[in-house]
């Protein structure tokens, strides 16, 4: 009997060696080459809500498009190591007193971690694995990748993943030539952009798309941010 449980424990000891090692491999693929499929774009398929994807390099993506995911999602994204954690205390004070109420706090880095390797919900489980995955995209990957990834892989209308094929769908212009007043009504939709539509224009993106105007101008002149911009020869109104 105890020869029996040692063959077992090695066995699931060799499982839990092969997938750590298969998924360290993947994290490391991943910083040069964009991923198959998303769980979450499998589901959007599956689902009927469609598939529009066009993976880009970051210097393809005009510098409006990273300047207003920033400013709208994530504006320490230069400075913290995956994690924003005066947000997370104050999103959990928050949950506290109003359940019903969820608040989220997940930095760009974060959204990268599960929209890319996990699923979408709100399990401790998932959760946890997100912790692991940001803090190894951090280390593995570095902020420039981190940035292009989530500007590739975010849903940004029903079927709509990444800035180019947004950018196509509701502006009929590649990312690219994306001005500040577009790229910040995609930003703005990235909370929800399943109910907060682009096109036609939402309440909330008509309400919210001027403050994310507002806080990019704020953030134009930032070292830190102007350092993560893709590389352009003309600077776009």
């Amino acid at each position: 009997m105890k020869a029996w449980l040692l063959s077992v424990g090695n066995k699931i000891k060799n499982v839990f060696l092969f997938l750590f090692a298969a998924q360290l491999i993947y994290i490391i693929i991943l910083k040069w080459v964009d991923p198959p499929v998303t769980a979450t774009q499998l589901i959007s398929w599956v689902k009927g809500d469609g598939l529009k994807r066009d993976y880009i390099h970051l210097n393809e993506m005009s510098p409006n498009a990273c300047l207003a995911v920033m400013a709208s999602e994530d504006q320490l994204f230069p400075d913290h190591n995956g994690f924003d954690v005066k947000s997370i205390k104050k999103a959990m004070e928050i949950n506290k007193k109003k359940p019903n109420r969820l608040r989220g706090a997940s930095t760009i880095s974060q959204q990268v971690a599960k929209n890319v390797f996990l699923w979408q919900g709100r399990s401790w489980l998932r959760k946890g694995l997100e912790v692991y995955f940001t803090f190894m995209i951090e280390a593995v990957w570095g902020k420039k990748r981190i940035l292009e990834m989530y500007l590739n892989v975010a849903e940004m209308g029903k079927g709509v993943f990444g800035i180019e094929a947004a950018s196509r769908k509701f502006f009929n212009k590649p990312a690219k030539k994306l001005t500040r007043t577009e790229a910040a009504m995609i930003a703005a939709s990235l909370p929800n952009p399943k109910k907060y539509t682009v096109k036609p224009v939402s309440k909330y993106i008509a309400r919210r798309y001027p403050w994310v105007i507002q806080q990019m101008n704020f953030l134009d002149g930032d070292e830190d941010i102007r350092a993560l911009m893709p590389v352009t020869k003309g600077k776009q109104s």
